[in-house]
């Protein structure tokens, strides 16, 4: 099982977030134990910002045994059609391009998304499995969709 780690979640357990942060650290941990951490260049950029160095951000991503997980040609055509369709629908310019690129990620190059950002992947990356670690009541998985979806690499 592969799953791709959104920066929320990552922000939540690096800043020890009084909210959220416990939950996001179990949560990461439970999909460790059941297989492989992910994050696309996105997140990673993304979480560069909240270190001292590039170098203390990698080695505090490793201590996470996150893998860093480039995203594929496919995987970036996905995440541009989903962000026309957005824009289509006139959606509000709080999305950026990234959201989508993080999202297309999971969707296609993991087997679900670990996220507090559930509605907005839910609508635009269905059926892609989303784990939300704020949820503690229940599993706190939450499937978009059903069915297979394709997936051209998991390494």
């Amino acid at each position: 099982m592969i799953t791709a780690v959104d920066t929320n979640v990552l922000l939540d357990v690096f800043a020890a977030d009084a909210q959220f942060g416990e939950g996001s650290a179990a949560s990461m941990r439970r999909c460790s134990s059941e297989g492989r951490l992910v994050a696309c260049e996105i997140v990673w950029a993304e979480l560069a910002s909240v270190f001292p160095t590039g170098d203390d951000a990698v080695e505090a991503l490793g201590r996470l045994e996150l893998d860093f997980s480039p995203i594929e040609v496919t995987t970036a055509f996905r995440a541009g059609v989903a962000w026309r369709a957005y824009r289509e629908a006139r959606g509000r310019r709080e999305r950026l391009v990234a959201d989508f690129l993080v999202g297309a990620h999971a969707a296609e190059q993991a087997d679900r998304l670990l996220t507090r950002d559930r509605g907005f992947y839910r609508r635009y990356f269905a059926p892609l499995e989303i784990v939300d670690p704020s949820r503690p009541s229940t599993t706190g998985v939450f499937a978009a969709g059903s069915g297979a979806r394709r997936r051209r690499s998991r390494g």
